[in-house]
């Protein structure tokens, strides 16, 4: 049987939810099981057509939820995780035992792994290092900034190579490698390392963009990243520059849209007291209380300039 899984591309959480809930399946549900993957990113018209659903069965992990009468798993943590009050309502209107949904998790990995256990009494020991790098990179639960940027743990590394790099074939590629293997040795695979090297590069270069373009008022750290290319950049960069910042509003265009990043410091000198998948929902985003997003479409840079004004002048405030 084919089961098609889409999932949160370019996110580190994304793909070991991917991973994960392969393993699962394929020893707790469907043993001859062939999976395909389809990487899905946040948008400002956010639709999901029916073709997405194209398997035997359909799953969608660490992303939105979709009332298709196709899909078959659904496991999420995001706050944001309805696109409308209508699939809201589908949700709650037509409860299964295999859509899930629980924001109080750091990470869907974790989540998964935790519901896996208690519905079907799967457990793999050899993932454990997945989980717990994916409760760490999405929960943002570093020791310091420095463990965060300078990137020494191959799970950090990782995240690099699945945040940077360019479409969906390489986080897919290690999607299948982390059904299998230690992180570290997927970091030493030598096409891996092909693409992790000038992203490393890449990354001690946005270093410096983002010190010469933010600046820190009322502990909020701005910056816009118009004509860098550098919406794949670390967010705690900001925090490792600036680590009196509580919170940080960016500006960052890419090709398929307008992002306004909202972030806070994990180490802040003051507890945030925003939750700011609530403030990004009023402009259409989403996300977790400590971390959120708002997508504009292509070209919108003054639209999202605007916004993102409006944005760090209320957590200033």
């Amino acid at each position: 049987m084919r089961l098609r899984v889409l999932y949160h591309d370019h996110c580190f959480d994304g793909a070991a939810s991917a991973a994960f809930f392969s393993r699962f399946i394929r020893a707790a549900v469907h043993p001859d099981a062939e999976f395909q993957y389809t990487g899905m990113a946040h948008r400002a018209s956010q639709i999901f057509e029916d073709s997405l659903f194209d398997g035997d069965e359909n799953a969608i992990v660490d992303f939105k939820y979709s009332n298709n009468e196709r899909l078959t798993w659904w496991f999420d943590h995001h706050q944001s995780a309805f696109l409308t009050p209508e699939d809201a309502r589908h949700f709650q209107a037509n409860p299964s035992p295999r859509k899930m949904f629980d924001p109080s998790f750091k990470s869907c990995t974790n989540y998964i792994c935790t519901k896996a256990k208690e519905g079907w009494g799967f457990s793999a020991p050899d993932l454990d290092e997945l989980v717990h790098w994916a409760n760490i990179i999405d929960g943002a639960q570093y020791t310091d900034a420095k463990t965060a940027v300078e990137l020494g743990a191959p799970a950090m590394q990782l995240t690099l190579a699945i945040e940077g790099s360019k479409g969906s074939e390489t986080v897919q590629k290690i999607i299948g490698l982390m059904t299998r293997m230690p992180l570290g040795q997927i970091i030493q695979q030598p096409e891996i390392q092909e693409i992790f090297r000038p992203l490393y590069e890449r990354h001690l270069r946005s270093v410096g963009i983002i010190r010469d373009n933010a600046q820190e008022t009322g502990g909020v750290i701005t910056f816009d990243l118009t004509g860098h290319d550098l919406e794949g950049y670390n967010k705690f960069i900001p925090y490792y520059l600036f680590p009196t910042g509580v919170y940080t509003v960016a500006v960052s265009p890419s090709s398929f849209r307008t992002k306004i990043s909202v972030g806070s410091n994990p180490w802040a000198p003051v507890e945030p007291t925003h939750n700011l998948a609530s403030i990004c929902e009023r402009y259409g985003g989403g996300g977790h209380a400590r971390v959120g997003a708002i997508s504009l479409e292509p070209g919108q840079v003054d639209e999202a300039r605007r916004i993102a004004a409006e944005v760090a002048a209320e957590l200033r405030g």
